[in-house]
Parts: structure tokens; sequence; C-alpha cells
């Protein structure tokens, strides 16, 4: 081509364009455009120079946009006009370093249908290979040890190539064009089968049939997939089922199930409209179903609760397990509880000792842990309730008008429950992927490897750090240390206003909105326990000016896994204290300790203040009869929501709410007070009259969506944001947006970061650098 009679144009993009088959997907269009050129990554995403007719030129900028890969996200893209050079062909060219940092790399992408058909194709030459993969799908974010995103920066570096894999890595017309997953039988991982010893009791197809045998009769096998480990038995086989149970010391809460098909998805679960779209999705979450009364699954897979965690196989292994074995399996992540997913055999043989029978493995290392994501769906579209695997690492965008222009990124450390990390650098920000609870040194090892392996990656150091406002969380002592070490500022937020902006953020909302944060307790500003809060807020600042009437939990921590002690609080505070011992039996260990208790409560010993939702969602929970003594978080709120979702009450008839009247106090004129305990008389006569739990609960949820409804009004602000552990609750969060859109108000949610504790570490990092801007 001659230089003087064409057009050369420098394109760079920003997003999620590497590890997603986009150098690929460029390449060939160029060529079918007669363009010359080169397409290279780099540590700040995509610089593409293309030089060739106006017209063509124009053409591929055009389809670029229109038609991305499946996985691509295109974030930012700009173009600029640059001197013809007159190249003779466009090019892939090797990855540079330059540049400052990329911090949209693709997340681990489910198996696409072109891979699964080659991995059941008998004349393919990876047939039933359990590692094949494309530009499209396979490991990503959890494989990657360094950027720009190529092969030797991977922990596939140490599987050289074959040359029936080189060639198609270097064929344009291929679909595993520079695809860095790229394997097969001659040159990737292999399967074995080790016993608890760690010996190799079977390797490659043998493994596969031995592990589904071992399944079949009963036994429980621990899986390494891509992200970590699973322990996997037969979902129909209460038998096997209860016996993970007592090995894992997993009481009630539910376990996730992996089943081989939509088909026997549909068998077995109700699909509402949007959830088979994420089942099937390159993401593949955990996705919450309601449960047929009818189930060929066992009871103890989630005792007690019409809901499933449903999920598809996602890797070629899974496929190849689930169609060999033809029935669900429970599989649930590899760890002690709330703790982070085991990566390696050897730690898996350490953790899992005692729980798994046999360890089905290969010898392509994880770089990172990723659990399972785990997605509920709304009226109002998605709730994420855990974030990870396919949604991490995705980057979020803040408006414009409120990225702050600080002297270096901001990092987050979260909570303490369900912790993620966060690093905030101009107008976008990384999450992490779910970490687990703060309660366990192993825990802690990990969120300290996210930290640094975001700075790792990213090329960043910190410039100030933010944290939770309770003196003793893990988290925060993590980010006082870091901020002495670094000698950087630390800025500490208020847990529920770290909720609130944790929604704006996401939402791209500007201005002032009112924010409902309802949770189980966050620190407020006044040293008490927060959690049923009503904030003015902006980015900047929040103002306090509403809540639920406070009350005292005796044992304070204790109250939150003893339901019981939550509705003996809210008793005392509505009955005083003869009338909370109601229906306490005397001469019982329980009536002996609720005496206790109650003087406990008026000595105001060991009793915290709170103002939390989620103990009242608890009291409810023991008053009604449903649970008294929770054996996992979110326990009690889990039983009243599903005891609700079973009445038929209608969301705007007579007499379906109970009064929560809200009042104010001579010292705080402008701050109302949701007083409950109406409530709590109202909902104990009606128990007293034999009225159905289910009928209750309901009134419950729909007195909760009318308070926040209330409250609105005489706030005035047009747009709410819903957020807190509580709006996991679907009832919950459809009857609020029923009550305030009917009243014209703007209704936001969270879409891609939890309303739980694991989006804190969002709000932290935009709160602090909005505090620290020095110009935007």
């Amino acid at each position: 081509m001659i230089a003087g009679s064409a057009t050369r144009a420098q394109v760079k993009i920003e997003g999620t364009v590497q590890g997603v088959g986009f150098r690929p997907f460029v390449f060939r269009i160029a060529r079918e455009l007669d363009l010359t050129g080169w397409i290279v990554n780099g540590t700040d995403g995509v610089t593409i120079e293309v030089e060739g007719a106006a017209e063509a030129v124009g053409r591929l900028l055009e389809r670029i946009q229109a038609v991305c890969p499946p996985g691509a996200k295109i974030e930012r893209m700009s173009v600029r006009p640059i001197p013809a050079v007159g190249d003779s062909e466009f090019t892939i060219q090797p990855a540079c370093e330059g540049g400052t940092k990329q911090l949209a790399m693709a997340p681990d992408l489910a198996t696409c249908v072109d891979c699964v058909e080659e991995l059941f194709d008998p004349l393919d030459r990876r047939f039933r290979y359990p590692w094949l993969s494309c530009t499209q799908c396979g490991p990503r974010f959890s494989m990657v040890t360094g950027v720009p995103y190529d092969r030797a920066n991977t922990t596939m570096s140490r599987f050289v190539l074959c040359e029936a894999c080189r060639v198609e890595y270097e064929a344009p017309e291929n679909r595993r064009f520079h695809a860095e997953s790229t394997a097969c039988p001659a040159c990737g991982p292999k399967l074995a089968l080790w016993d608890v010893d760690g010996q190799v009791s079977a390797e490659g197809e043998e493994a596969l049939q031995r592990t589904c045998r071992i399944i079949r009769t009963g036994g429980i096998v621990a899986v390494k997939g891509i992200g970590g480990f699973h322990v996997w038995v037969d979902a129909a086989s209460e038998e096997a089922v209860q016996l993970l149970r007592a090995r894992k010391r997993r009481a009630h809460k539910p376990f996730a199930v992996m089943f081989p098909s939509l088909e026997t998805i549909r068998m077995t679960c109700t699909l509402l409209p949007g959830e088979a779209e994420w089942l099937t999705s390159p993401e593949a979450p955990i996705v919450i179903l309601q449960r047929l009364e009818q189930t060929s699954l066992a009871q103890g897979v989630a005792p007690g609760n019409p809901t499933v965690g449903a999920m598809l196989p996602y890797t070629p292994l899974h496929h190849l397990l689930m169609r060999k074995l033809g029935t669900p399996v429970v599989s649930t992540s590899g760890n002690r509880s709330e703790e982070p997913i085991v990566t390696d055999e050897q730690e898996a043989r350490r953790q899992l000792a005692g729980i798994a029978d046999v360890f089905l493995i290969h010898d392509r290392a994880i770089a990172r842990p990723m659990d399972d994501s785990v997605v509920r769906m709304s009226r109002s579209g998605p709730i994420v309730l855990r974030r990870a695997r396919g949604l991490v690492p995705r980057t979020i965008r803040l408006p414009e008008s409120v990225a702050c222009h600080v002297e270096g990124p901001v990092l987050a450390v979260g909570g303490h429950l369900k912790n993620t990390v966060a690093l905030l650098d101009g107008d976008r920000i990384l999450l992490s992927q779910h970490l687990g609870d703060l309660s366990t040194l192993e825990t802690e090892y990990a969120v300290r490897q996210a930290i640094d392996d975001l700075q790792w990656l990213l090329r960043v150091k910190p410039y100030a750090v933010a944290c939770d406002l309770h003196p003793d969380y893990r988290s925060t002592r993590l980010a006082e240390e870091m901020a002495g070490r670094w000698d950087i500022p630390l800025v500490r937020v208020q847990h529920h206003h770290a909720h609130v902006v944790a929604c704006m953020a996401e939402r791209g909302v500007t201005g002032e909105v009112l924010g409902v944060a309802w949770d189980g307790a966050g620190y407020g500003e006044d040293g008490s326990l927060w959690g049923g809060e009503f904030l003015l807020t902006t980015y900047r600042e929040s103002q306090r000016v509403a809540h639920l009437h406070p009350f005292r939990l005796p044992g304070g921590e204790q109250a939150a896994r003893e339901p019981r002690r939550a509705a003996l609080a809210v008793r005392w505070e509505t009955f005083g204290a003869q009338g909370c011992l109601a229906g306490v039996e005397e001469g019982t260990e329980w009536g002996e300790q609720a005496q206790l208790l109650v003087a406990m409560l008026a000595k105001q010993i060991q009793s915290p203040v709170t103002t939390s939702m989620g103990r009242l969602f608890d009291a409810v929970a023991s008053m009604l009869g449903l649970c008294q003594v929770a054996s996992f978080e979110g326990q009690a709120a889990m039983v009243v929501e599903q005891e609700g979702i079973r009445a038929s009450v209608s969301v705007h008839g007579e007499g379906d709410t109970y009064p929560i009247p809200l009042i104010t106090r001579d010292e705080a004129p402008r701050r109302w007070i949701a007083d409950w305990r109406p409530m709590i008389e109202l909902m104990a006569d009606d128990l007293r009259h034999g009225i159905e739990r289910s009928r209750i609960a309901h009134r419950f949820h729909h007195s909760l969506a009318e308070l926040i409804g209330q409250v609105a009004e005489r706030v005035g602000v047009r747009q709410v944001v819903l957020t807190g552990g509580c709006f996991q609750n679907v009832l919950l969060a459809d009857l609020a947006r029923v009550r305030l859109e009917s009243a014209g108000f703007v209704v936001l949610t969270h879409r891609e970061v939890p309303p739980n504790d694991g989006g804190l570490a969002l709000g932290q990092a935009v709160i602090a650098a909005t505090q620290l801007r020095t110009g935007c």
C-alpha cells in the first residue's frame, strides 16, 4: 500500500479487552476490509494502528463497537489520525510493557458451546480433554500472574505448546488464535485421582470414571476446578448429604447444587424470567431458584428451605463428570466455613482431611482463589449475593462529575464479614473477589494477598487507605498497619454511609439520595450498633434522618447467633420485664438463661444498644417459632422471608400492615424514630389468636415497605437507595420498590455489587477519594 493514498488512525481502547479474543476479532475484521497495521496488548488496554481507505477504517471502528466478542467490554475508546506509513499487512504484535496499568482484565468464562461440542466429538483431537478452551471461554483471572495478558504471564506458561496447538494459536482463522489457555492432551495439564495420603490411584480417563463411581456409591470427592476445590456428593442421596454435613460440621446452611443441564434444573425448580439467562451465561453463577414441591433432591441439601442454589457445569471437567453421572451433585466450596476456597492440592489434603474420601486434581496452578458467584433475581433485576468467578475483575466506572483526582490510588479494606478489598484510581475502581469473613488468620492472610495482588498486577501503590469506623475489626487494624507502614492517610468511613455510596457509585448516581441501609450491624458515629438507618447521603457525607427505635442485645454478639435473645430484647422493650418472659417455659435451660438475660437488660450489663433491622428480623423469626438458635449467618432472616413468600396477601389490601409510627424527640427534633413496639404488640396478639405464621411474616415485610415509603415522603428526596444485607431479601426489596415507585420515587438497588458487606470496600474507596480530592 502506498502511504500517501491511505488514511491511518491510532485507536486506544480501555476495558475488558484482554483474554476475550479481542485481538483476533479485530485482526479478522481488518483482513476482511483489506486494512493494514497492527494491534497490541499493553498495560493500558489495547492499542490499534490501522491504515487503508477512509471508508474501510470507519467501518472497522463501527464494527468494533457494535459486535464485540462475548465477554469483552469497551469502557473508553479514543481515535486520532496519524501519518500513514505503508504497512504491507495487519498483524498482532507481541505485548508491550509500556503504559501505566491495566484495570480491566477478563474474568473466568464458562465453557462455550463450540468447545463443548469438541469435548464430546470422538473425531476431535481434544475429545474428552478436561482443559480445552478458546478465545471465548476458559480460565482468565484465576490463572493470570502479570500484565499484559499473554501466556508467559499465566500459570499456563510451564505448558509449552505442541506443534498442532501452535499452528492453531498462530492461525488467524482459528478460534484459538492467540488464545493463551490453549492446550491439548499432548501438551497441557493432566488429571489424577489421589487418595487421602496423596497417592495417585488413577490418571486421565480412569480418574474420571473412578470419580463417578465413588460419587454414585455415596462417597465424597474434592474436585479441583478453575478457582479452587469444590466438594461433591450425590445430591439425591440423603445418606451422602448428611455424611457431608456431619464431616463439614454444617448443620443447616444450604448447599449449592450442580445440575447436568438446564432441562434437569426445570425438573427440580421453577425458572423465572432472567434466571435461565444467568445460568447459561459466560459468568455461569450459582442462581437461587424456587424449588418444586416434589423433587429428587435430598431434603438435607437445603433443609426447610424452598429454594436451591443451582448452577450448570462451567468447565470441561465439570461437563465430563456431569455427562457421565447424569444426576445433580452437591458442589460446595472446598474450605472451612467463610474462609477462602482452597486452591492447592497439598493444602486441600490438609484442610479437607476428614471431609473428602478422594481428591480429583490437576497440575495447572491456580493464581488466586475464586469462589463461585451467587445471584438472585428480584422483580427489578439481579441481586448479586457473592461477587467472584465470572464477575471479577470487572471495573466500575465512576460518574464523570464524581471521579476524583487524588494524588494516587485509594485502597479500601472492606469490613469484617464477606470481605472484599478495592482499589480506586481516577474514575475507575476494581473490587476484589469474595474473600470470606475476617474471623481467622487464614482469611486475613488471603486479604493481605489480595491487596498485594492488586498492587502487583496493577502496578500501583496506594496514596491513601480507607477502612470501617469499627475500631476492633481486623480490617481496621490492617488498614492502620498499612497506613503507618506506608506513611499515607487513613480515612475511617461509617459502615452504612459506605453501603449507600457503593450503590450510588455502581449506578452512576449524582446528587443527594435517601439511603435506606438495613443490615445486621455497623459501628455508628455515636459508638452504638446501627443497622436500621435512613441516611441523607452524598459521596462526601451522610446525615442520619431516621432509624429504628433502639433496643439492647443481651450478650452482644451472641444475640446474633441466638434469635431468641433478640426476641427477648424486643419483648422486654415492648412489654417490660415480666411481659417479655411470656411463653418462656420455666425450669428449662432456656428459661433459666432467659431470667439471667432479663437481669442483664435491666442492669444494662453486656447489652449493647442497637438499631439493627437484622436483629429485628431475628426477633420475629423467634417469635414465629421459625428459628431460635441460628447455625449460620442470616438464617433467621431467611426463614422469615420464605414464610412471608408463602402467604397470599395482596400488596395493598386493607389491614395488611402493622403500625410503625414515626416519632421525634426534643434532643433531635429533625430525626424520626421508627417505633416498632406497636407492631410487636399486634404481632404477639395475632399469634395468640392463631393467625397463620406466613400471614404475619408477610404483614411484617409489608409494614417495613410502608415504613420506607413514609420516611421517603417526609424527607422528600426523589432518589432512594435500598442497600445493606436485609435487601438480599427479594420480598422486602420488591415490596419496598412497589411502595416507593407508586409514590413517584426513583428506586436504586445494586446490580453488580452485593448489597451486603461484600460491597463495602467500593463505598469506602469512593468516600475516601471524595474527601481527599484536590479537584474534579
